[in-house]
């Protein structure tokens, strides 16, 4: 199995995203395909004890670097020999089985969708990250992609994170719920209740398992494995947790190491702290599924270390083996309710 590496993408580029590479090829038996500046590659390389695997790592130089000030719905066809461009034109031409990038989220969405190519019959591919929610965590499905949606978009979000959640995730019947200000049937604006319908439907039909409006806070409890919304509100949702996640950590940081006997007490807890910290770190996740796309790309985190690439790998060797592409496509027709765009 090989995967293809953004290598000159995200704020830590190439040198994290090689570290995490050569990880990834000892932990999960994988062979690399380093997409970038080769001397720069090679440079980072060096530094790496690699002998023993340098024959599972490919580089393919690519001179020209995305940038996150770059327009990102023209950078691809004003920089074709960007590393993000030429490690997605590997993937469409076979050169590997998934592709991963830290760089500009519009950008790659948008050279995943021209170059790589949505499956055919999805209106929109959606970025979906796993929170923590219990024991699994709970899809976000969209989570910036598409800022206005209609509700066909969100019928077809919610078939695309079940396949996800039943495949990778481990569960066999995947609850959906639909974000909304409330729990009631009749809550929400015109997109919901219309959504809200068509879930209803596909749920009565057997294709999903809908179980209604759910409200932001009761995400995080155990009851819902995909949460379906828009863009625009999925990443409003997201871009909030992360921030009270940090804030809550820097808050309970302070408040144990403000006296002696406040880090006394903290000793006893460090590592119930560790599991928390742990818990809210998106590098243990390593990065989030673009799905709708015909082959699997990961958008990794913008500030990714080698932990969080290594991690974001690993998750694009699940979504291979789970076949989550391969499964949206095998079921398009449920998920299409009027004429292809």
């Amino acid at each position: 199995m090989r995967i293809i590496v953004d290598a000159m993408g995200g704020d830590n580029a190439p040198a994290e995203a090689i570290k995490g590479a050569v990880q990834a090829i000892r932990e999960f038996d994988v062979d690399i395909t380093l997409v970038g500046r080769e001397n720069e590659i090679l440079a980072c390389l060096e530094k790496e004890n690699i002998a023993d695997i340098r024959n599972r790592i490919k580089i393919i130089n690519a001179t020209e670097v995305v940038h996150m000030e770059d327009d990102p719905t023209t950078v691809l066809r004003t920089k074709k020999d960007s590393s993000m461009s030429v490690a997605l034109r590997a993937l469409r031409d076979g050169e590997g089985e998934a592709c991963i990038s830290a760089g500009s989220t519009g950008a790659l969405l948008a050279g995943a969708t021209l170059i790589v190519k949505r499956v055919r019959g999805i209106r929109r591919a959606a970025l979906a990250p796993v929170m923590p929610n219990g024991d699994r965590g709970a899809m976000l499905i969209d989570c910036g992609a598409n800022v206005e949606c209609t509700a066909e978009y969100l019928l077809q979000f919610a078939y695309m994170g079940s396949f996800y959640a039943r495949n990778i995730m481990g569960c066999e019947n995947p609850r959906v719920g639909l974000l909304n200000v409330g729990s009631e049937d009749t809550k929400g604006g015109d997109l919901q209740k219309a959504a809200f319908a068509l879930l209803s439907s596909a749920s009565e039909q057997g294709g999903i398992n809908f179980i209604g409006n759910v409200e932001a806070k009761e995400i995080f409890f155990g009851g819902v494995d995909v949460v379906v919304t828009d863009g625009f509100s999925g990443n409003i949702m997201l871009k909030t947790i992360e921030g009270t996640a940090k804030f809550v950590l820097l808050s309970l940081k302070e408040a144990i190491t403000s006296d002696f006997k406040s880090k006394v007490g903290a000793l006893l807890v460090k590592n119930k702290l560790e599991e928390l910290k742990k818990t809210l770190d998106p590098s243990e996740v390593g990065g989030t599924a673009l799905l709708g796309i015909t082959k699997p790309v990961i958008k990794a985190h913008g500030s990714s270390d080698a932990r969080a690439f290594k991690n974001a790998i690993l998750q694009a060797v699940n979504f291979i083996n789970a076949q989550v592409a391969e499964e949206i496509e095998k079921n398009i027709s449920l998920m299409t309710i009027s004429k292809e765009e």
